[in-house]
């Protein structure tokens, strides 16, 4: 397994950056007639680089047609909650290229009357033997990755592809979350950290340290670490490239 490490001056950088690799790898993805298998983030840098994405994809030989999208966590709130992650990624890239419905898969809302652990359950059978070609995720000033938060039951050892999350560290306390096995399963992660409040979290996870979700999960062929300056700052120079 590769593991690398691209430093940015700052965050707009980044999301140039990472857009455009990202769009790159897609199409490369889809040769041959394949479905990329994309897991999706939340966040505000995420967002940024879903901004730019969409407007590249315009003038791109990506097609959507051939692109599944599943996400890696999300809050268990109602679907008209602004504090979802599904919603206002969907409307961002719909805004920019057509999205196959049956091929984008948010985790379900609170809605009704199941609660966020049935509703994992129903995610994983939604999600199959899915294997996703790019898993993209950020990291938390904790080292938490999706909604896997270290020193919490989410961080326990399972065999459950999709967890109910209770009790989260983070509001909202209950949320919808990848296991760390299904994560790890995927053939890349692209990790996306902003900012000096992420530079413990940065410097424990490229360690590998094991307390830390961001330290245990890694992709199974390549794992990459798109960091700015202020998140990088702990790590040694050598470990960073432009």
């Amino acid at each position: 397994m590769i593991e690398r490490v691209h430093q940015y001056r700052g965050p707009d950088e980044l999301a140039d950056h990472v857009a455009a690799r990202l769009l790159a790898r897609l199409i490369e993805l889809q040769r041959g007639g394949r479905v990329a298998q994309l897991c999706l983030t939340g966040g505000r840098i995420a967002t940024q680089i879903y901004t730019r994405l969409g407007v590249l994809v315009g003038d791109s030989d990506l097609d959507p047609g051939r692109l599944e999208l599943w996400w890696g966590d999300e809050r268990f709130v109602p679907t008209d909650d602004p504090e979802r992650n599904a919603g206002p990624t969907l409307a961002l890239l719909a805004g920019h290229f057509p999205l196959d419905p049956s091929r984008t898969h948010p985790m379900p809302a609170a809605d009704g009357l199941i609660d966020a652990g049935a509703s994992a359950a129903t995610y994983a059978k939604e999600l199959g033997g899915t294997v996703f070609d790019i898993c993209l995720l950020g990291v938390g000033p904790d080292g938490h990755v999706a909604s896997i938060f270290p020193g919490h039951p989410s961080f326990e050892p399972t065999n459950q592809a999709v967890i109910g999350v209770s009790d989260s560290p983070k509001p909202p306390a209950e949320r919808i979350s990848l296991s760390v096995p299904t994560l790890a399963a995927s053939r890349e992660v692209w990790f996306l950290v902003v900012g000096a409040d992420k530079a413990d979290a940065v410097s424990l996870g490229l360690a590998g340290d094991l307390a830390v979700p961001a330290g245990v999960v890694r992709g199974r062929e390549l794992t990459l670490w798109f960091v700015d300056r202020a998140a990088a700052v702990q790590l040694p120079y050598f470990e960073c490239s432009l």
